[in-house]
């Protein structure tokens, strides 16, 4: 029965993770589909680089407080679930008042950078969103700690069906899209996705309105090199497309852009298998320890390179067909550096969980000074290569720092919990078999 129980939960956790990030990519690659056609290439590019920017804004706000509360929350008494999460909801607070006094301070100095003075409107009316963003982040944190993946689905899938059909009725329709139009589509989309969220939460919302100093103190202390790791990683995958627009132009972010897009297609699987193991890995430290984490680790990695592998193929075959496909004829450059920003592909596995592992067994310190470290390279890297090769330098210095953080991360690994790189292939060579006889065959 135990056995059945922990197969029932990556079965049902799977499906609807995986569901919500084939939803989210199939949006996602629907709207990018859209406005490559009706926006022109500097619009285009200008859009990215706001998108990028409120990534990267979103990260710091939820890198310090996710892992924390849902952690916490995961592990903690339910008599402890009211103090935990009214603590986060007092940083969330603070630091949302910090990240919009930064947007309205440096709008515009970033849009003089990027040579896009339109960036100034839509930054200061995207602060609205980033309110609204911020009680959706807690609400969903909450629901994922409680493994109620579900309702996660639910509430992001109707946020993005929103987004995707304004653009379509405006292509489908020859309206015209002005760049400040979608910032106040974001924030409809985003208010409803709060409230249904709101609604799904509320048997596990256990809220106080006090502010609880030591919960606080933990979930800061524990979240802080979180914190610092997640900021490090989203400037890891976006800082290539930030310094091709201060570089080059937002032509050649959005050109870039297009090859990043088609590779996220991969992140599916990559994404779903992390949500899944942070909270498990949470608490298999304390029933197993890290035998149990090692085993974990190794188990989701091999499933992930095993699932990979096939898509990696068929995108770098067909690349030229896909790239006309989904950006058409414009972006004919985009097809050599999909060939490199494929290979990212094959090192995600092992980063994402390797983040995931050791911030669940609270090595978050450790983890934020490898990500610190392997993005300093990166940019490094990037500004050195984009000045002398231009666009395919960004492609090639970000796939230098993904190598150079796999050693460094396995190695880290091994000492820490004696993780086996043969053995990620191992668990991904028997992947297949696996899969035909117990979901295909029936046995």
């Amino acid at each position: 029965m135990k056995i059945f129980n922990k197969d029932l939960y990556w079965i049902r956790a799977g499906f609807f993770s995986l569901l919500q990030n084939l939803s989210g990519v199939f949006f996602s690659i629907g709207s990018f589909y859209i406005l490559l056609r009706i926006l022109g290439p500097n619009d285009y590019g200008v859009w990215v680089l706001f998108m990028v920017t409120t990534t990267i804004i979103e990260t710091v706000r939820g890198g310090l407080l996710q892992n924390a509360l849902i952690r916490f929350i995961a592990a903690e008494d339910k008599s402890e679930h009211h103090k935990i999460t009214a603590a986060s909801f007092t940083i969330s607070g603070i630091l949302s008042l910090i990240c919009i006094m930064f947007i309205l301070g440096f709008g515009s100095i970033l849009s003089a950078i990027w040579k896009a003075p339109e960036l100034v409107k839509i930054f200061n009316t995207y602060c609205i969103t980033f309110v609204i963003s911020g009680i959706l982040t807690q609400f969903n944190c909450i629901l994922q700690a409680n493994l109620k993946f579900r309702s996660i689905f639910l509430s992001s899938f109707i946020m993005q069906l929103g987004f995707f059909s304004y653009v379509a009725i405006c292509y489908f329709y020859n309206l015209n899209i002005n760049l400040i139009d979608l910032v106040y589509v974001q924030i409809g989309t985003n208010l409803t996705g709060t409230l249904i969220s709101f609604f799904l939460v509320r048997p596990y919302l256990s809220i106080s309105f006090r502010i609880y100093t030591d919960w606080i103190r933990k979930l800061f202390n524990y979240g802080k090199y979180a914190f610092g790791t997640s900021v490090s990683s989203i400037l890891s995958v976006t800082v290539d497309q930030m310094m091709l627009g201060a570089i080059l132009s937002p032509v050649q972010a959005g050109a870039f852009n297009v090859a990043v897009r088609i590779t996220n297609l991969l992140d599916i699987p990559t994404n779903a298998v992390a949500v899944i193991v942070f909270p498990q890995s949470a608490k298999r430290m304390v029933t197993e320890g890290k035998v149990g984490i090692k085993y974990l680790y190794e188990k989701s990695v091999g499933t992930l390179i095993a699932l990979l592998i096939p898509g990696i193929i068929f995108l770098y075959l067909f690349s030229d067909f896909v790239v006309t496909l989904v950006a058409g004829t414009n972006y004919k450059d985009t097809i050599p550096l999909l060939h490199i920003t494929l290979l990212y592909c094959l090192f995600t596995p092992y980063g994402r969980q390797f983040g995931n592992i050791l911030d669940s067994i609270g090595k978050t310190r450790l983890t934020f000074f490898v990500v610190l470290v392997v993005t300093s390279i990166n940019i490094g890297l990037n500004y050195i290569f984009i000045s002398r090769f231009g666009v395919l330098g960004a492609a090639y210095a970000t796939l230098a720092a993904h190598i150079i953080g796999f050693f460094i991360g396995q190695s880290i690994l091994k000492k820490e919990l004696n993780v086996s790189i043969r053995n990620t292939f191992i668990y991904a060579w028997q992947f297949y078999p696996e899969f035909f006889r117990k979901y295909l065959k029936g046995s």
